[in-house]
């Protein structure tokens, strides 16, 4: 795997984006207002990266950051993520994104009505507990003391295994939560979201290993 694709580019998106042009990935970005509105992100990055459309992004990555807001979901383009590896950043905020049924009642979750719009693709949930500036200031190399981990969820088992190996190579462990619906152990509102990368304020990154993760993932509270 060469390059990496990207329907969303902000703060999340682009924060991927930096660490995966750093691990030396090449990157086709994309977002909701033209591929025109990021040549100062493209120019930062430098030649590993390009904008494009969403499904030019799409068809470009041999794995695929989707970084909108949930409310969008639905227009994340299906057919160029056919067979692919698809990373899930998103999170559900009713605020934002609008009432939702289906998770107002925890009948599903946000990863997995995004799987469900994307039949082909096999979607992996990660990135959407830590906040970006912590996401860009924790990463580590492999073997580091200090190393962060972060948790990941999916039912494709060769799609997991793909993304646990992004995230090693840009700079972080991983912890494995199970299927795609036990993302909802890492959500908004649960022990595991937010908080174990973060001090007294989300600006202040805080050291998150495997063990403190995991803790986390079954509700209780760990140090590290």
């Amino acid at each position: 795997m060469t390059t990496v694709g990207f329907i969303g580019s902000g703060h999340i998106g682009g924060t991927v984006a930096r660490l995966a042009v750093a691990a030396g990935y090449d990157v086709v970005l994309s977002n909701s207002r033209g591929p025109e509105t990021l040549a100062d992100l493209v120019a930062e990055l430098g030649p590993r990266a390009r904008a494009a459309t969403a499904s030019e992004a799409a068809a470009a990555g041999d794995l695929v950051v989707v970084s909108i807001p949930l409310g969008a979901y639905q227009k994340v383009p299906v057919e160029p993520l056919a067979g692919k590896p698809v990373i899930d950043t998103n999170n559900y905020y009713p605020q934002r994104d609008g009432q939702i049924p289906e998770l107002d009642d925890a009948s599903t979750t946000s990863s997995e009505l995004l799987q469900r719009h994307l039949p082909t693709s096999h979607v992996v949930k990660v990135f959407n507990n830590i906040f970006w500036r912590s996401l860009h200031s924790l990463a580590r190399p492999a073997g580091a003391p200090d190393r962060s981990a972060l948790a990941v969820a999916g039912d494709d088992a060769d799609a997991k295994a793909t993304v646990v190996g992004f995230l090693d190579a840009i700079g972080y462990d991983a912890v494995d939560a199970g299927p795609l619906a036990e993302g909802a152990r890492y959500q908004p509102g649960t022990f595991a979201y937010g908080g174990i990368y973060a001090g007294d304020s989300l600006e202040d990154a805080v050291r998150g290993p495997a063990e403190k993760v995991r803790a986390a993932l079954a509700g209780r509270a760990a140090t590290g």
